[in-house]
């Protein structure tokens, strides 16, 4: 006889998690365990890093968030796992701080015909949880611009532009602009019981995802339970400043209206020496102005999903999976699949 443990995990919601980042990898190790049935739809916007090294030499889209998402949902062998996570030391010449996981994927990604193809074959390897999708195949630029007018192009130029311009980004748009969406992605979503945006850098890893052709369309039209998991924090040469409220007007105004239902807001105070800390960096605990939020036309819902444990101010993977699983089983009956 089943397990009834593994029925429900078998059986579970179709959750389509859409963002980048270390924000998305770290929901992902939570919502592993709730269901197979797990999508990460990855945006391929950056530039910077090793990610970006590889791309300008190879003209391939870049591999770091997509490794980051199939490391959270690895059920690798431990040396795997290990040969994943290695970055070359100081002195490897165009190899220093590069990752042996982004090189592996930079050498799939020559050996098939698509980025999404190699991204698959990966996958088989590691034998993840459920599946990780990029967004799009085509090659892409993020373009910021800013409330003073002005703009910058590449995805890793926007802090320190943002800085210097000392203003707010009023907007961001790829380049090409509406590049296709991988129709697996827009397969997925139309699939979906229940989609979560974020958390994740608002305009650098969540919103590139909408600007794709397709995507803020399927995500709007969806009968699903839609969610945004809102960060903890500001971040520092993005969103100083911004509430809540904010945050979600920015994703309306890069998609349309009905995108998301819900907020997810953390509720559990931000430990006293991280406050301070995070301040010498201009970031601060994000102001929940619920009145605002729902102004716009979504609930808010509050939760404690907070890392007890992290030197920083970050989501628990156990605590945020926890409550996203909660709140959909409580609204999935008021929707129609």
């Amino acid at each position: 006889m089943a397990d009834p443990k593994y029925q429900e995990w078998a059986n579970g919601p179709k959750i389509v998690a859409i963002g980048g980042g270390t924000g998305l990898s770290t929901m992902l190790r939570g919502l592993k365990l709730h269901t197979r049935r797990l999508t990460a739809i990855v945006t391929v916007a950056d530039d910077g890093g090793g990610s970006g090294v590889l791309r300008e030499d190879l003209g391939m889209p870049p591999p770091g968030d997509i490794r980051h998402c199939m490391e959270a949902l690895a059920n690798a062998e431990p040396v795997m796992s290990q040969l994943l996570r290695y970055r070359f030391p100081d002195g490897s010449g165009r190899l220093t701080g590069q990752s042996f996981g982004n090189l592996i994927l930079a050498a799939l990604n020559g050996i098939y015909p698509s980025f999404d193809q190699a991204v698959a074959r990966m996958s088989e390897v590691l034998a993840i949880t459920g599946r990780v999708l990029p967004v799009t195949n085509e090659n892409v630029q993020l373009e910021a611009t800013f409330e003073n007018g002005t703009s910058v192009v590449g995805e890793s130029k926007i802090f320190h532009f943002k800085k210097e311009q000392d203003c707010r980004i009023q907007s961001v748009r790829l380049l090409p602009e509406r590049p296709a969406a991988l129709p697996a992605a827009l397969e997925a979503i139309a699939d979906a019981e229940l989609i979560l945006l974020g958390p994740g850098s608002l305009y650098t890893s969540v919103i590139p995802n909408l600007l794709v052709e397709g995507i803020s369309e399927a995500v709007c039209r969806s009968k699903a339970v839609k969610m945004y998991i809102c960060n903890i924090m500001t971040q520092d040469g993005e969103t100083e400043g911004m509430t809540a409220s904010e945050h979600v007007a920015a994703l309306l105004q890069h998609s349309g209206p009905g995108l998301v239902d819900l907020c997810l807001c953390n509720s559990a105070p931000v430990r006293p020496g991280l406050v301070e800390r995070y301040r010498e960096e201009d970031a601060a605990p994000i102001v929940v102005d619920r009145e605002a939020i729902e102004a716009l036309g979504v609930e808010v819902v509050t939760r404690p999903v907070s890392s007890e444990t992290s030197d920083y101010a970050r989501h628990s993977v156990k605590r945020l999976a926890d409550a996203v699983m909660d709140i959909y089983r409580q609204r999935a009956s008021t929707k129609i699949f």
